[in-house]
């Protein structure tokens, strides 16, 4: 194992922060990168990190690693350090207001002129001239501010990975996990392994969040050229969401680090026999189905049913009540589906997205996730 360290603009007299990676394995064949908490609030997946080392330590012993694992347990100081009045604020950056999870690079964008008549008709051959105008437009750009360095320290250790796992979590929340639609046969074994309640399909929903920015490259790379050269999908990208924010247990931790492995394993990343595969536990469904409820009044929120249910249509959600006018209003979705993630905040603001119904029919447009 091999650790990196990687640091960030200094944003004031006397202070610096710094990432660190942790390569397991051999480099030059498949490369897996895998991070946690990248919003600093979201602490599961740093938990999972952990455990993830640990067991990487030891297959790396048993010399059973195929290919390089780069593992960043955290990969956002800027947000761990944040907290008002006891409150850890790690979702967005104080200073700016921007979400630690948007504003990353647009590869294909930073690659298209580098490429112009470059490609040919051997498909491993653009896999690596890509990679290579990411490698070379990223060690190009220059970045001003702590936020900026820390967003591009992360892009130049994953840009060229085989498989990224962005592990995250929600306020309340079911196991579920988004990725491209076009990705999604290399990435149901994982939902499987995982017991993902939901998993949600999106090409792009708008922000360049960290996932997104290395899959839709490759999507938006065949759209362009795909009628005259290949173009592999260059990287499996995923978010993870380990359930919710207060779910941060050993036991949590060891199956969700088991099932990333078993994984890796069937992926011929780790050398061995997978687990079996267990049923997916519902299919997958478009991001833009995804139906928000929101609440039309302010007062105590009151959940009728556990995040992670089933439900239909026009069934009873969850209650606002006003202590004061002695009114009850009862919330309800309008179509079937999981509910896989709800706000954890008990008292609602009229106007406020109280839980998101995973729902197979698209209706939605525009920027598709919550900011």
């Amino acid at each position: 194992m091999q650790i990196q360290t990687h640091p960030l603009i200094s944003p004031a007299l006397g202070t610096e922060r710094q990432l660190q990676s942790f390569h397991y394995g051999p480099a030059g064949a498949q490369k897996i990168y895998i991070q946690s908490s990248l919003h600093a609030d979201e602490l599961p997946g740093m938990l999972v990190s952990w455990a993830l080392r640990r067991k990487l330590a030891a297959l790396e012993a048993a010399g059973k690693l195929r290919g390089e694992i780069v593992v960043v347990p955290v990969p956002n100081p800027i947000g761990l350090n944040q907290h008002l009045l006891g409150q850890h604020i790690g979702r967005f950056e104080t200073y700016s207001a921007s979400n630690f999870n948007r504003g990353f690079h647009d590869l294909a964008a930073l690659v298209t002129p580098r490429i112009e008549g470059r490609l040919s008709g051997d498909i491993g051959a653009n896999l690596t001239t890509i990679r290579g105008a990411m490698r070379d437009a990223l060690a190009e750009q220059v970045p001003h501010t702590e936020l900026e360095s820390q967003r591009l320290a992360l892009q130049r250790l994953s840009y060229d990975a085989d498989i990224v796992l962005d592990l995250h979590c929600d306020f309340e929340g079911a196991m579920h996990l988004y990725t491209n639609p076009d990705l999604w046969p290399d990435v149901e074994p994982l939902a499987r392994y995982l017991d993902a309640k939901a998993s949600l399909l999106a090409l792009n929903s708008i922000g360049n969040p960290f996932d997104e920015i290395h899959s839709f490259c490759w999507s938006e790379l065949r759209t362009r050229y795909g009628d005259r050269y290949p173009i592999p999908n260059g990287s499996i990208s995923v978010t993870v969401e380990l359930r919710g924010q207060a779910d941060v247990s050993y036991s949590h931790a060891e199956h969700d680090s088991q099932a990333i492995l078993e994984y890796l394993t069937h992926r011929g990343v780790i050398d061995g026999t997978p687990a079996h595969l267990p049923p997916l536990a519902h299919p997958a469904t478009p991001l833009a189905g995804s139906e928000p409820l929101v609440a039309p009044m302010s007062g105590v929120l009151v959940f009728r049913v556990p995040v992670g249910s089933w439900v239909e249509p026009h069934q009873e959600i969850a209650d606002i009540v006003d202590p004061l006018g002695d009114r009850v209003t009862t919330i309800r979705n309008t179509m079937a589906g999981v509910m896989y993630a709800r706000h954890k905040t008990r008292f609602a603001t009229a106007g406020m997205e109280i839980a998101r119904i995973a729902g197979a029919t698209p209706f939605r447009t525009g920027s598709l996730l919550s900011a």
